[in-house]
């Protein structure tokens, strides 16, 4: 595959695979399939990845109970046209229903569905149009019926037979579905009424997406007793006849259990995430700590999605503290608001000399590696931190300027530009009440660079020494997908004694008060999980704002009947096509579309 020189294939690489077991060697050599270059070190990639896979093995039975409930084996299967290619199987985190029917785990397969080249289809492939004005009419491809069909009727590999099993929302901006290969003992149709009970919900949008929602990726942790959990009412406005709920998506969490649950999952229970990203009966948002709750779980009937039997708690992200960048959608609203176009320039060319400088400086190397703030630089990160100089270590040469590559190819294709000053959190509600309308408090953990600057008049009563920081001042607040000029907020970020006490960091939070919630102002956006984009620069701060779009969300179709699976597959068939066309887009995709 030219992944590797044939004069390195030598004596001692395969010595080398000898002393390494067949399973291990196997994998080492798909990762080196895909990287996007030549590997002129195979010896030393080999041995390096043998070495960091034994530590990653040792780790994971020192804490094996730890291992067993974050990770699962799963199968990939990736139709194309022509052809089905069999992957796996392969690590990744585990799911609620995976999780409950493990002894099965092997009967389950992520399927997509993709180009010969394994790239994304696109929307003439599928559903191609002939006529033109009135007389365009859709004309469904033979790829579309072989895909109708294959989610219909199933496809069968061996002796195994798979059939549609369900979808998330993140399986169908990546052209994904779950299928199950059903046997005597439990068919796909028993997954689906295990479930839950989704026959009250006669939207097919709705079902099917209470359905993805248990497929997200989480962690489960322990199961919480009824009487461990109250729900606590909404706090609701009405505003020129349409209702708004500022507490859409989000409770609370005691400070006892969030220290459990940060020690379950692998934090320091001594300093927990201010936000937890939950599933648990039915329910789905963010718990935000309060260290004055009474109960262990405050939850709101916002959160309610479905009517479920289980108690387990499952997280599926925590807040913390992430980089900022512009995309495209970003800067042409930011331009339209009148940000000059020099600064985006400007800000990309800072960028790219970053990239360059870090292949030759180290502690270039590790701010730029601390930016992308990704699971993939810890081991780039660790060596920098040894000493070691990019230009006099060839693996770790290599690491960077894959990073480099990749971060090249993002500003080349999305115009992916950093934001020193900013960041994407998690958004959360002023349950103390003191934030008035156009305020949001916000409170960072300060990177490396911000901490050794003791000069940074947006942080409030910085003395340099602390490792968190709270930002004053105006700020410009957005979230993904933004495609109006009204979605992008200016708002007072203010320091507030009451909300310093709660101890939230990494998370904006939006006041109670107000005509209309900031979040819903911004995209339609909620607080159930949805990252907002906040910066405090002022070249990229607009001295005017477009009044917010009306985001009311259309009244979904509700059918006589009990949803049935025929449905969701259409719905799904109806999804992929649009996903082809809004490539790149959305976010929260089936908000919209349905």
């Amino acid at each position: 595959m030219g992944k590797i020189v044939s004069k390195d294939v030598n004596a001692d690489l395969f010595k080398a695979l000898e002393e390494i077991p067949v399973h291990i060697s196997r994998r080492i050599f798909e990762k080196m399939s895909k990287l996007d270059f030549t590997c002129y070190e195979p010896l030393q990639f080999i041995q390096q990845e043998a070495h960091s896979r034994k530590r990653s093995h040792d780790g994971l039975l020192s804490s094996k109970t730890e291992g067993e409930g974050k990770l699962m084996m799963c199968y990939r299967i990736h139709i194309t046209p022509s052809k089905i290619y069999c992957l796996g199987p392969e690590e990744e985190v585990s799911n609620y229903v995976v999780k409950h029917h493990k002894q099965y785990a092997s009967d389950f397969a992520r399927v997509t569905f993709v180009d010969e080249d394994w790239s994304k289809l696109f929307p003439d492939a599928i559903s191609a149009r002939t006529g033109r004005g009135f007389f365009s009419q859709p004309l469904k491809t033979g790829l579309y019926h072989r895909i109708l069909s294959i989610l219909k009727e199933g496809f069968s590999i061996g002796p195994k037979k798979y059939e549609f099993l369900a979808f998330s929302e993140s399986q169908l901006r990546g052209s994904s579905v779950w299928m199950f290969a059903s046997n005597d003992s439990l068919k796909a149709e028993d997954i689906r009424r295990w479930m839950d009970n989704f026959e009250d919900i006669r939207s097919v949008s709705k079902c099917a997406a209470r359905m993805g929602q248990l497929f997200s990726s989480s962690r489960q942790t322990l199961e919480i007793l009824p009487r461990d959990v109250e729900e606590i009412p909404d706090i609701e406005v009405t505003t020129d006849g349409s209702k708004y709920i500022f507490s859409d998506g989000i409770g609370k969490i005691s400070e006892r259990l969030a220290k459990e649950m940060a020690c379950r999952i692998g934090l320091d229970y001594t300093n927990p995430p201010s936000a937890f990203q939950i599933r648990y009966d039915g329910y789905k948002g963010v718990v935000a700590v309060n260290p004055d709750s009474f109960r262990n779980l405050s939850l709101r009937p916002s959160m309610k999605k479905f009517e479920s039997k289980s108690r387990m708690f499952n997280i599926t992200s925590t807040s913390k503290s992430q980089p900022c960048y512009m995309n495209r959608e970003v800067i042409s609203l930011l331009s339209t608001l009148g940000i000059r176009d020099e600064i985006f320039e400007s800000m990309q060319q800072n960028d790219m000399r970053e990239l360059d400088e870090m292949l030759t400086n180290r502690e270039v190397a590790l701010s730029v590696l601390g930016k992308i703030g990704s699971a993939e630089t810890k081991t780039a990160s660790k060596i920098l931190l040894q000493g070691y100089e990019p230009s006099l270590e060839p693996y770790l040469l290599m690491i960077l300027k894959a990073h480099q590559d990749n971060r090249l190819t993002d500003i080349r294709t999305r115009c992916k530009i950093h934001v020193p000053k900013g960041r994407v959190l998690n958004g959360c509600l002023d349950e103390t009440g003191e934030l008035e309308y156009g305020q949001v408090y916000i409170r960072i953990t300060k990177n490396s660079k911000e901490q050794k600057d003791n000069c940074q008049p947006y942080f409030a009563e910085d003395n340099g020494k602390e490792k968190t920081a709270v930002v004053v001042g105006k700020v410009a607040v957005s979230k993904n997908p933004c495609l109006h000029p009204g979605d992008i907020r200016v708002l007072e970020a203010i320091y507030d004694h009451g909300l310093y006490a709660k101890n939230l960091v990494d998370c904006v939070v939006f006041p109670q008060r107000g005509e209309r919630p900031h979040p819903n102002e911004c995209s339609g956006g909620d607080l159930d999980g949805d990252l907002y984009f906040i910066t405090w620069d002022e070249k990229l701060i607009p001295e005017k704002v477009d009044s917010p779009m009306d985001y009311t969300a259309a009244r979904p179709r509700i059918m006589d009947h009990v949803v049935t699976l025929e449905a969701n597959i259409i719905h799904f068939e109806q999804l992929f096509i649009a996903c082809l066309f809004v490539h790149g887009l959305p976010e929260n995709l089936t908000r919209y579309i349905s």
